[in-house]
Parts: structure tokens; C-alpha cells; sequence
């Protein structure tokens, strides 16, 4: 009978998500992943089975707060148009204000891995299409509300926007405030 764990899930799995967003999962070593979560290589490989379960976990974990903060800031009360702009101006302020401007963990992940895997690509088509998913219903309610004509399609513009975020947090590693602010306008006017 092993050892019983002395480590919270939820804590290690989160420590694990900074250190992958932060490195990339080919550049996170195991002995990396063990430093950030307090968790002796041993011990992490025996509670989630491998680097890649990890990974998966951290992925999921990432994925869901990205959906609740989607949700959070697109359905607060106000125009439609106004919230898209809140939620796509958080997201570069929330890269561009970090000491190491990481971009998102999911983005990095379809450079890093997109293409390779199938059971990734499916784990991140899935993720995309959640986030598609919450614009769209925003975009659908600013249509009723009178926020957009009758003939948008909310599906095509919520995929539009989810392109442009994208584009942004990748420019954001690079690009100032102002200039990130300034591509959000633009995109805002193609609605």
C-alpha cells in the first residue's frame, strides 16, 4: 500500500498550468514540473500517470477559467458591442501586464503541438469551439436586443472574433497597449 498523498489536485494541477503556459510542454521537463508544484517527480508521475495526463489536466483547467472569464465579462449587462470590446481589451491587458508575456496557454499549444496529435487537436478544437460557442450566444442577444442587424451571423462572427483574439495574444507578446486597442477597433466595425 503506497504512501498517502500530502498535495492538494487542484493546487498541483494549477502550478503545473503556470509552468507549462510559461515554457511550453516540450520545454517542461519533469524535474521543472516537480520544482513548480512542491511535488517530487515520483509523486507527480504516480498521481496523474504521465507528463502528457498532467498536461491534459493543466489544459482543462486553463480551458475553464477562459470560458467563465468569457462568460463573466461578455454577459454583463450593456451593449453588445461594449462588452466584446471589455472582453477583448482584458485580454491584452491581462498579457501585456505580465512580467513574461506568455500569450495563452491554449494558442501556444496549437503552435506548439497543433497538427501532431490527433487527440490534442481534438482537445483544442473543443476548447475553441466553447469560446465560439459563449461569443456566438453574446452576439445572438445584442441581435435581439437591437445591438446588431437581423442578418448578422452570429456564428461567423464569433469565429471572426475568436481569430482575432488569437491574433492578439499572439501580437501581444510584442505589441504595445495602444497598438492591440487599435486592432480591437478595427474588428469592432466588421460587426
Amino acid at each position: 500500500m503506497g504512501r498517502p498523498r500530502n498535495f492538494e489536485t487542484d493546487t498541483v494541477v494549477e502550478r503545473a498550468m503556470e509552468e507549462f503556459w510559461t515554457r511550453g510542454y516540450t520545454g517542461t521537463s519533469p524535474a521543472q514540473l516537480a520544482a513548480a508544484t512542491g511535488v517530487a517527480k515520483g509523486s507527480l508521475y504516480h498521481a496523474f500517470g504521465s507528463k502528457r495526463a498532467l498536461f491534459d489536466q493543466a489544459l482543462a483547467r486553463y480551458a475553464q477559467m477562459g470560458v467563465a472569464q468569457a462568460e463573466e465579462l461578455l454577459f454583463q449587462p450593456g451593449n453588445a458591442i461594449d462588452r466584446i470590446r471589455v472582453y477583448l481589451r482584458e485580454t491584452v491587458d491581462s498579457d501585456v501586464a505580465q512580467p513574461i508575456r506568455r500569450g495563452c496557454l491554449v494558442v501556444n499549444t496549437v503552435a506548439e503541438l497543433g497538427g501532431h496529435d490527433a487527440e490534442i487537436d481534438r482537445v483544442l478544437r473543443g476548447v475553441e469551439q466553447s469560446i465560439v460557442a459563449v461569443l456566438a450566444a453574446r452576439i445572438e442577444q445584442g441581435r435581439r436586443d437591437g445591438d446588431f442587424g437581423s442578418d448578422i451571423d452570429a456564428r461567423a462572427a464569433a469565429d471572426f472574433l475568436l481569430n482575432t483574439s488569437v491574433g492578439l495574444r499572439i501580437m501581444g507578446k510584442t505589441r504595445d497597449t495602444e497598438e492591440l486597442y487599435r486592432i480591437i477597433e478595427v474588428a469592432l466595425t466588421a460587426l
